[in-house]
């Protein structure tokens, strides 16, 4: 899921990478082009493992390598041209904070890693989310959470990237996690417009995948859903500059959701004896109470504050 601290004037061709590793943690990265105007900040609930703690989740800085989903697009015949959507966000109420949360500069954002919903209090106030507000939205009551403060107003910051400690890395059905519920005007409705390209890293995918498919259409692959690279990563990324997150040998797979779809987080399941379109849900959120949930982001100064206290 994604959310706005502040309303936003729009939100498009978001782009989200994810791999899952052996030792149960997963890379996450996440990139859009957004246009707001106040100072912001955006908001990813995680499946951490439990329980959660500010260790669960490590911030990677991928300021280097700016065009990592363009390079991952290079991987395939040809790239759909991006549609025009629009977001909309909601208000945050203030709440006084305790004991701070660490604030980290990671590249050109600002970062926290909120454990636990009741942790929201400890966060620094230009991100402080009150208990009462989560309490609507009853899904997420466990999760960890990935906070990132936009500097700019407008445009494509280079991609946000982390790795986190996964409750989904279990032996008998691992799964990839990929955050894409959408929270527009108080309220999580059934289907919801995306604008979404999803790429994927598996071991278990380049297993059971077929050929690539030489057409001037893209094939969908029919065992995973969906669309292989034509090529190892090594091919078409600087997997040099990823900092770990792409694998060298790995393929890599694409799924582009364009229109309206049901409102749901995506999984892609290790084990795929499921059928693709079962495989890659989650439920959806509990609509019932999530109506009213409002949003608050005080920056206050902190960000020149913080960068003057570590130059």
């Amino acid at each position: 899921m994604c959310i706005f601290a502040q309303p936003v004037v729009s939100v498009t061709d978001t782009n989200i990478f994810a791999r899952l590793l052996p030792n149960g943690w997963q890379h996450l990265v996440y990139q859009m082009k957004f246009a707001t105007k106040q100072a912001n900040a955006i908001i990813l609930p995680l499946p951490v493992k439990l329980p959660s703690a500010e260790e669960s989740l490590k911030f990677v800085s991928l300021k280097g390598y700016g065009k990592f989903f363009t390079d991952l697009n290079k991987g395939y015949p040809l790239v759909a041209a991006p549609s025009r959507g629009k977001s909309r966000s909601l208000k945050v109420d203030s709440a006084q904070p305790e004991k701070k949360i660490a604030v980290h500069h990671v590249g050109d954002f600002v970062a926290s890693f909120v454990p636990t919903i009741a942790d929201f209090n400890r966060l620094d106030s230009q991100f402080r989310v009150p208990q009462e507000s989560w309490d609507k939205i009853p899904t997420y009551a466990d999760y960890g959470f990935a906070v990132f403060q936009l500097k700019t107003r407008s445009g494509r910051p280079h991609p946000m990237a982390f790795r986190f400690r996964s409750r989904l890395a279990t032996k008998q059905n691992a799964a990839t996690f990929f955050p894409t519920v959408h929270i527009h005007d108080g309220q999580v409705h059934a289907r919801e417009r995306f604008d979404h390209t999803l790429f994927l890293q598996s071991p278990e995918f380049d297993k059971v995948c077929g050929d690539y498919v030489e057409a001037w259409s893209l094939v969908t692959d029919k065992k995973t859903g969906y669309v292989r690279s034509k090529w190892n990563a090594e091919r078409f990324c600087s997997v040099e500059k990823s900092a770990g997150i792409l694998d060298a040998n790995g393929l890599v797979h694409r799924m582009q959701m364009r229109g309206k779809f049901k409102n749901t987080d995506i999984l892609a399941h290790n084990n795929l004896s499921h059928s693709a379109s079962s495989a890659l849900v989650l439920p959806a959120l509990a609509v019932a109470g999530a109506a009213g949930l409002k949003w608050f982001c005080d920056r206050r100064g902190r960000v020149a504050e913080e960068e003057s206290d570590n130059s």
